[in-house]
């Protein structure tokens, strides 16, 4: 559901309008595709980089400008080495970066607020955090497996086991944001 990447997105600061230079592989994995609908619900543009190919990508983040990057950190850190060793001045200011936690099967599960304090489940998923290996849930705060339910009629999943581990964060995000959070 691309308006769960499209929140996740807003909660990270995008806004309609912007550019998104989005470095997720578009080959052999969803991610790249998964961000850049989201991308596109919020009303942005997305410059469709891919993976790879770091000299041209530089030439044109340069060209355009984009307000923001969606990818992995490590080949962020490349590309700005290789600007740093080209002289060219992407990150003026720094890098400010969030995360989400995101599945091929499931698409955006949770998201990073500017509070920085755990992940907010985003609301079109269920999850539980459960004991491995026997499914039942552990008690707020305690360490288990996360299990997501999607309500995706084409593609629902009903209790998948990511065999990620996480815990329930107490309280509120600070940011207002009222679902559970983890950590």
């Amino acid at each position: 559901d691309y308006w769960r990447t499209a929140r996740a997105l807003h909660a990270a600061g995008f806004r309609g309008g912007e550019l998104i230079h989005n470095s997720f592989s578009y080959h052999m994995t969803p991610a790249g595709s998964i961000m850049e609908s989201g991308a596109r619900a919020l009303g942005c543009t997305v410059f469709a980089g891919g993976t790879g190919q770091t000299e041209q990508q530089l030439e044109a983040m340069a060209d355009l400008k984009p307000e923001g990057y969606a990818g992995t950190p490590s080949f962020l850190k490349i590309l700005l080495e290789k600007a740093e060793e080209k002289g060219l001045k992407l990150a003026a200011h720094g890098v400010q970066g969030t995360q989400c936690y995101a599945t091929a099967d499931l698409g955006l599960v949770a998201y990073e607020t500017s509070a920085r304090e755990g992940l907010v489940l985003d609301e079109g998923v269920l999850v539980e955090i459960v004991r491995p290996g026997t499914g039942d849930p552990v008690p707020d705060g305690e360490v288990g497996e996360i299990v997501v339910t999607t309500f995706n009629p084409d593609y629902p999943l009903v209790r998948f086991g990511t065999g990620d581990l996480s815990a329930v964060l107490a309280g509120t995000c600070p940011t207002g944001r009222t679902n559970t959070r983890i950590k």
